[in-house]
């Protein structure tokens, strides 16, 4: 998703159950984990946050190979 959407407070508030007002633009990428329960497996999701800024880009995309999926985040308002 775009710069601004609210990408990094929607894995905070998933991941900590935090939500930071005053969040920073994201450089390159972050990541945080949680331990889910899906169905009778314990399984250990690795959630990564890209910056969403154009000059960042082409190095976020080298982030997706290998991913086993993906959230699209953007902002109804803008």
């Amino acid at each position: 998703g775009e710069s601004g959407v609210g990408k990094t407070n929607l894995l905070s508030r998933f991941t900590r159950n935090e939500f930071n007002h005053d969040s920073r633009t994201t450089i390159g990428v972050e990541f945080s984990t949680r331990t889910i329960l899906v169905g009778d497996a314990v399984v250990k999701a690795q959630i990564w946050d890209t910056a969403g800024l154009e000059r960042y880009r082409a190095i976020t995309s080298a982030y997706y190979r290998g991913a086993v999926g993906a959230l699209v985040v953007f902002d109804i308002t803008k």
